[in-house]
């Protein structure tokens, strides 16, 4: 697989990373442990070498999951965790002051099986803790040796601004998709003039970029999707016009609509590394594929041409999560 790097931190990874909450965390029941395991040691041997987690996702089981299975090349992988939830749980609130900071990566370092953390992410800016002491705490860790880089989760471009002047960051996770292209308005500029990397999570729209979901779509308990305007039914119904054109286009180009989905992504920046996350050996492989689809500079004017009309209807939040979002 071709490798990019985050912006100019000099951090190098595979063009598509495997995002893990999935595996533990959000989608319904966890993955039979073994299964998870070898899931992620799949993509590591299909050439991914970039993995997502965090505390909260499980919490803690998904980074215990993680460590196991990439402790036999962790040397040639890079791994992304979180910070930034009290007691590692978001229905908690938040919580990145310094001390817990540092305890949560003590913590993760162990869960992980490792001696440093390569990209250590503020999973929701905190509005009770200054930017400026956040990045410190990082900056401390880094010079510690304990974490490589600093990464921001759904941070807006003042709070990327102040936490880059103390700390420079190595990239912003936050969702980005055909199905969610905010990101386009005020993000993407200002991470090309800071030379930050985008690892967009959701980058097939929680799922709905693949084709696979519909207005009958049941969501297994412990799905978040079913708390998710987007994902109600009426909604869904609305917006199955563009999982329809999307479905043309890849018919058209010999690819899945997942595939056609991961390669828009791919083309918009060099800097650009999506994480589509499955906890199935063909969906993995599928979205691999993803990054050998090349599509030409016609094809993403065609695109954006077929896709300009198509208003998408419902947030994609709950209420009570879009406050995290953007600060």
């Amino acid at each position: 697989m071709q490798k990019r790097k985050l912006g100019k931190s000099g951090l190098e990874v595979s063009a598509i990373g495997l995002g893990c909450m999935g595996l533990s965390f959000g989608y319904g029941p966890a993955t039979d442990r073994k299964q998870a395991v070898a899931l992620i040691r799949a993509a590591y041997e299909r050439g991914i070498t970039f993995f997502d987690t965090a505390e909260a996702y499980g919490p803690f089981t998904n980074e215990e999951v993680v460590g196991e299975a990439l402790q036999p090349f962790r040397d040639k992988v890079v791994i992304a965790t979180k910070f930034g939830f009290k007691d590692a749980s978001p229905s908690n609130g938040l919580d990145s002051r310094p001390e817990r900071i540092r305890r949560v990566t003590d913590e993760a370092l162990k869960r992980l099986r490792t001696d440093r953390i390569d990209l250590l992410y503020q999973h929701r800016v905190d509005p009770n803790v200054p930017m400026q002491d956040v990045a410190g705490a990082v900056k401390d860790l880094i010079a510690e040796g304990k974490v490589r880089h600093f990464g921001l989760s759904e941070a807006s471009v003042p709070s990327i601004r102040k936490a880059h002047a103390v700390q420079p960051v190595a990239a912003l996770q936050s969702e980005y998709s055909l199905f969610w292209r905010d990101p386009e308005k005020e993000i993407l500029p200002a991470l090309e003039e800071l030379g930050i990397g985008f690892v967009p999570f959701s980058p097939l729209g929680k799922g709905f970029l693949t084709g696979k979901i519909d207005e009958s779509t049941t969501f297994e308990k412990g799905d978040f999707r079913s708390i998710v305007p987007r994902f109600e039914a009426e909604n869904i119904k609305a917006n199955r016009a563009l999982v329809d054109r999307l479905g043309e286009i890849a018919k058209r180009l010999h690819a899945a609509p997942a595939q056609i989905a991961i390669a828009w992504l791919l083309a918009q920046k060099p800097w650009i590394v999506p994480i589509p996350g499955t906890t199935k050996l063909n969906r993995l492989e599928e979205n691999i594929g993803g990054a050998d689809v090349a599509l030409s500079a016609s094809d993403l004017v065609q695109i954006e041409m077929e896709l300009a009309n198509i208003k998408l209807v419902g947030e994609r939040y709950p209420a009570h999560l879009r406050q995290m979002a953007g600060r």
